[in-house]
C-alpha cells in the first residue's frame, strides 16, 4: 500500500484512494468547495512522488511545474509526500476594506489586497481567516474598474467561515490564495451574440462582474439577467442593476423568487443557437436552468455553469 506523508505525520492508503479524501480523513484539514476541479481551494504541492491527476489541465503549467495539484483530482497510486497550502507562507494578506448588508442574508465584503491581483471577472479566490477556516468565494468585483477586490458572502446558514465573517472589522487581516480558477468569463468573441446570465442567490456577484465586462467591453448583442431569490428582500444588487438596464438598451433584467421558477423555465425560449449562457448559483438552480437550455437547444459547450455547494 502506498504510503503517504504530510510533514511530520505519514500513513498507509489503498492504492488510487483520492488525495483530498485521504489527507481530510486524516485530519490534514484541506479546504474544498466544487470537487470538480474548478475552485482550486483543495491545492497541495507534491513534494515527493507524483500522483494520478484526473485533470491536469485544471493547473497551469507554471503552477504544475512548482508542484501544485488540485487533490480533489488526484489519486494516490504509489508513495507520495505534500504540502498543504499555507496562507502564511503561500497566501497574500488583505484588509477588510468595507462591509455591509445588501440584503438581510448577503454580506458584501471588500478587500484592499497588499498588492494588485491579476483576475478575471467571475474567478474564485480561496478566503482565508487568521484562525485557519478557508472558504473559496467568487469575485464580484472588475480588475480593470474596482480598486478592491469584492465578494458577496450568502450568511443564511450557519458556517465556520460565514460565522467568522460576521465578526470581521474594518482593518481586519485576511489571507488570500493566489492561485485560483472558475468556470465563468466574458469572451470578446461573443460580442454580437445573445449573452444569457442565470443566478440564483449570491450567484449573482460573479455574474455583475461578468455583465459589468461585457458592458465595458461594449457588448452588442442583447443582454438578458435574471435573478432568483428566496423572496423579495433578497434581490440585493436592485438599484445597481436597474441603473444599468436603464444606461444600456440591450440590457434586460429579470426578478424571480423561487416559486415562480418552474413557470418560467417552461416559458424560456433561446432566441439564437449562437447565444452564451453563464449560470451560477445553488446547484438545484443551476441544474433547473442548464436542463431547460439545453432542451431549448443550447449547445452544451455554450453554457459555462457553476454551482455554490453548501459546506460549513
Amino acid at each position: 500500500m502506498p504510503q503517504l506523508y504530510v510533514a511530520d505525520k505519514h500513513w498507509s492508503v489503498a492504492s488510487n484512494t483520492n488525495l483530498l479524501d485521504a489527507l481530510n480523513q486524516a485530519g490534514v484539514a484541506v479546504p474544498y468547495s466544487c470537487r470538480a476541479g474548478s475552485c482550486h481551494a483543495c491545492l497541495v504541492r507534491c513534494v515527493r512522488g507524483e500522483p494520478a491527476d484526473l485533470k491536469p489541465e485544471a493547473l497551469s503549467r507554471d503552477q504544475r511545474e512548482q508542484g501544485w495539484r488540485l487533490a480533489c483530482q488526484c489519486q494516490v497510486v504509489e508513495d507520495l509526500e505534500v504540502e498543504a497550502f499555507d496562507p502564511l507562507r503561500d497566501g497574500m494578506p488583505a484588509q477588510v476594506l468595507a462591509l455591509d448588508w445588501p440584503s438581510p442574508s448577503v454580506l458584501r465584503l471588500r478587500l484592499s489586497p497588499q498588492r494588485p491581483l491579476r483576475y478575471r471577472a467571475g474567478q474564485h479566490v480561496v478566503l482565508w481567516t487568521t484562525s485557519g477556516i478557508a472558504r473559496p468565494y467568487s469575485l464580484a468585483s472588475l480588475p480593470e474598474e474596482d480598486r478592491f477586490l469584492e465578494f458577496h458572502l450568502d450568511c443564511a446558514h450557519p458556517g465556520e467561515f460565514v460565522d467568522a465573517a460576521r465578526q470581521f472589522k474594518i482593518g481586519d487581516c485576511v489571507r488570500l490564495g493566489e492561485l485560483r480558477g472558475g468556470a465563468l468569463r466574458y469572451d470578446p468573441d461573443w460580442q454580437e451574440q445573445a449573452l444569457w446570465l442565470l443566478a440564483s442567490g449570491t450567484g449573482l456577484g460573479p455574474l455583475y462582474g461578468v455583465l459589468r465586462e461585457a458592458l465595458r467591453q461594449e457588448h452588442q448583442g442583447p443582454i438578458r439577467l435574471v435573478h432568483v431569490a428566496r423572496d423579495e428582500t433578497e434581490h440585493y444588487l436592485k438599484g445597481e442593476l436597474l441603473a444599468l438596464a436603464g444606461a444600456y438598451p440591450n440590457l434586460v433584467v429579470e426578478y424571480l423568487e423561487r416559486p415562480q421558477l418552474p413557470d418560467y423555465l417552461l416559458q424560456m425560449r433561446v432566441v439564437s443557437r449562437q447565444a452564451h449562457a453563464l449560470v451560477c448559483g445553488n446547484p438545484d438552480s443551476v441544474d433547473a436552468f442548464a436542463k431547460r437550455l439545453f432542451l431549448a437547444g443550447l449547445p452544451r459547450n455554450q453554457l459555462l455553469a457553476d454551482a455554490f455547494l453548501t459546506r460549513s
